[in-house]
């Protein structure tokens, strides 16, 4: 069973993998995901398991749990869906949120939750008069805003003004103290000199030691904190001994929390990337109700609702344009930057913004099912999926640091020891040197440059995607998209617009049994005959898979579907030639007679493959259920390297299998019939418009607005972040063992360097991994 904790507090992206060890170790914990870049962890546990999870959380150094625990994926679990969303700015921990809320839920008729993470309150009030006294409440709450929208100027400084406060009051006594230790000398400026190294050291080191403390007394060891606390203090020891003084161990300290800090201001630069997504959805909607208006969440709306939506409004759900048209402002959702033109009857999708005129429209889809809802629930859950670069860096790390602390110790002890027994004397000073130099060793052997910089690199690729309507589940299906040598796609709704007409017939009875057995269809070739007037009613109504509609007219079985329906029920015809789609009848085993249903190839289709192929794809095919002539007739009109007409469901299913073998694959479709072979698909990509359900469920990325041009962006922007993550594996590592050779091979190479060159490569890879969103 999965459910998801919010957390808050942890900072450390190594620490996260610690996290992430010890929550498998518990019984009944089947799997764990710490994400840290969206500060969550995803469990899949047993219920007696929970609580235990919940407690190791909350006492992991300085994690906690924010709010209560739900169950992913579950909408009854999350609390006053009907609820009003009021963002807030300046609520600075999570103990005050909880505070708020006890106090909220405290005034009569209200009921709140506060999100801490998201800086939200849900709230629902049962009176106007309640709603009022609890949004003072929230507005005269400590520092408490309600958010306006503008960007927050003092966002940095408020949200690590502890962090900058220590490194502040660190550096104003580090100053002074280096300018004596180089400019002055004598008993009395030695004192004074250690006298404000000290009050440099303490507020820098107190938290790192303190976790270090609180770490080994639970058993854990070979951390960040670890390494540092040991670095500093034996620095520091050194220089107290030998008279070299005591800059080098307080600046350990000081520019390692200078970096820690640069490192949470660049994870939350991205975070906020992904966090402006969620302001696609409108807090309200206007409902009509005769001649009144209502406000309501637009939870509360139902299908066939009528609301009204202003001009500059977000269209609060998926819904139809009832009369006129105006302009939709569709940037949010899909990154297209012109305005797009919608007139009557044609579908608005939530996230939207209307910038015409005020519209009336008809709600076609509840809010749980809109656009909107499943466009943040993929974006909720998107980081979510490990890619192998990331288990590999997960596993990396969990061997790398304690190899390096036995390696530091090993040039501590080890080296000299041989040395002095080589020269029949023991030499303190052999040993201090050797000591400096695994000192350096430890510095620069965090791992944290490379477990914070592959998982920023992907967040920034999945936030890169998203600008543009391309929602990515999970950084293993960016991974699998850059990688893939295959493309396979759908014809009906993917290559071609699936908007279906009556093209050519040849006998009205067949029209009419057609018209009357298709509506029964959920295959989109049924919406040709929704124009169409018959005067037959159908009856026990069966769809065959694959096949078509069958069905009872007058008492009468009537077969309209494939030719492959009507010979597996034994009625003579003979096939028609059309390259168009073509729909055979048969009325109580008599043939009727064929109709000829067609649709148009998508205008940006054949761009789209083009680009794929530019892009590195060997070969792209199509998997259809159509005939072989009308599918072959679209392939060459695209520049396809083939078709694979006719097919089944379980057809189609064998079919993607073989390409596999070819290398990897991504399937592009939007059916139910593609949901297996999605399933199958190393990559599997959903039109999220026009999409089922079970095709978005069973895919790893969704195209929002259905613009086949899209998919070649991804893969852009897929195959550019795979190589940053590349790059910033492949550099750090070479940047960090460079430096600890040098360590260990230079006699006087100076501790301070080590601490820049930690320092310096995180940030290195960190600036690198924000290049994902510059990708085009």
């Amino acid at each position: 069973m999965n459910r998801t904790i919010k957390i808050e507090g942890l900072d450390c992206a190594n620490c996260a993998l610690e996290l992430e060890a010890q929550i498998e170790d518990i019984n009944g914990v089947n799997e764990a995901v710490v994400d840290f870049m969206a500060q969550k962890v995803i469990v899949d546990c047993e219920d007696e398991a929970f609580d235990k999870v919940i407690y190791l959380c909350n006492h992991f150094e300085d994690v906690k749990v924010v709010g209560q625990p739900e169950r992913e994926n579950n909408a009854d679990a999350a609390p006053f869906t009907g609820g009003k969303r009021i963002k807030i700015k300046n609520l600075c921990c999570a103990n005050c949120g909880r505070e708020l809320e006890e106090e909220l839920n405290a005034i009569e008729g209200v009921e709140a939750t506060v999100d801490f993470m998201n800086m939200t309150v849900v709230l629902k009030a049962a009176t106007p008069e309640a709603h009022d006294k609890a949004v003072y409440a929230i507005t005269h709450f400590e520092d408490v805003e309600i958010d306006d929208g503008k960007p927050d100027k003092k966002g940095i400084v408020r949200g690590h003004f502890k962090e900058i406060i220590q490194i502040a009051i660190s550096v104003i006594f580090f100053i002074p103290a280096l300018v004596i230790d180089y400019a002055a000398s004598g008993d009395v400026w030695q004192y004074i000199d250690y006298a404000l190294y000290a009050l440099a050291f303490i507020p820098v080191a107190y938290p790192v030691i303190w976790n270090t403390v609180r770490n080994l007394a639970a058993g854990k060891i070979f951390d960040e904190n670890f390494l540092m606390t040991v670095a500093a203090i034996g620095a520091i020891i050194l220089g107290i001994f030998t008279g070299d003084g005591l800059m080098e161990g307080v600046a350990v300290m000081l520019l390692y929390q200078i970096g820690e800090l640069l490192q949470s201001i660049a994870v939350g630069s991205s975070r906020s990337s992904i966090a402006r997504l969620m302001d696609l959805k409108s807090d309200t909607a206007t409902l009509v109700k005769g001649n009144q208006t209502i406000v309501v969440a637009p939870e509360d709306l139902q299908v066939g609702d009528v609301i009204l939506i202003k001009a500059g409004e977000k269209v609060p759900v998926d819904c139809t344009l009832l009369s006129g048209s105006t302009s939709l402002d569709m940037k949010s959702l899909s990154g297209e930057a012109l305005p797009r033109e919608v007139k009557e009857g044609d579908e608005l999708l939530s996230g939207s913004i209307n910038i015409s005129k005020v519209i009336k429209a008809e709600v076609c889809r509840e809010y749980r099912n809109s656009a909107v809802a499943k466009i943040l629930e993929l974006v909720e859950h998107s980081t979510a999926r490990k890619a192998k670069p990331e288990k590999f860096i997960t596993k990396f790390a969990k061997y790398y640091t304690p190899a390096v602390v036995i390696a530091a110790v090993l040039v501590a002890v080890l080296v000299p020891t041989i040395i002095c027994a080589a020269q029949g004397a023991f030499l303190w000073e052999t040993y201090r040197v050797w000591i400096y130099r695994s000192l350096s060793f430890l510095v620069i052997s965090c791992p944290c440059a490379l477990v914070i910089s592959v998982p920023l690199s992907y967040f920034g690729g999945i936030g890169r995607c998203a600008k543009f309507g391309i929602l990515v589940k999970g950084s293993t299906c960016l991974d699998e998209l850059a990688r893939a040598t295959v493309a396979a796609f759908d014809k009906t709704g993917t290559l071609t617009e699936g908007v279906f007409a009556v093209k050519n017939y040849s006998s009205e009875e067949a029209l009419n049994i057609a018209a009357a057995a298709e509506k029964f269809s959920s295959h989109p070739v049924a919406a040709a005959f929704l124009s169409v007037a018959t005067p037959y009613v159908a009856e026990n109504a069966e769809e065959v898979a694959g096949r078509g509609v069958k069905c009872t007219i007058n008492g009468k079985t009537a077969l309209c579907g494939n030719a492959q329906l009507l010979k597996e029920n034994g009625v003579s015809f003979t096939p028609s030639d059309s390259l168009s789609t073509t729909i055979y009848v048969a009325l109580n085993g008599k043939y009727m007679g064929v109709i000829e249903v067609d649709d148009l190839v998508k205008p940006d289709a054949a761009a789209a493959v083009a680009a794929l192929k530019d892009g590195g794809i060997t070969k792209a095919v199509m998997l259809t259920g159509d005939g072989q002539k009308r599918a072959a007739a679209v392939a060459g009109e695209l520049g396809l390297d083939g078709c694979f007409a006719a097919l089944l469901p379980d057809q189609k299913l064998e079919k993607a299998r073989e390409l596999k073998g070819e290398g990897g694959l991504i399937y592009v479709g939007d059916g139910i019939n593609d949901a297996p072979v999605m399933t199958v698909a190393d990559c599997a990509v959903s039109m999220g418009k026009v999409g089922s359900d079970a095709a978005i469920e069973a895919s790893d990325i969704v195209l929002v607005s259905d613009n086949l041009s899209l998919l070649p962006r991804a893969r852009r922007i897929a195959k550019g972040t795979r190589s940053i993550v590349f790059q910033n594996i492949i550099g750090s590592l070479a940047i960090k063992f460079a430096i600890m050779i040098l360590s260990v091979a230079i006699p006087a190479f100076p501790l301070i360097l080590a601490i820049f060159g930690d320092v310096g490569v995180m940030l290195l890879a960190i600036l690198n991994a924000m290049r994902t969103h510059l990708i085009k």
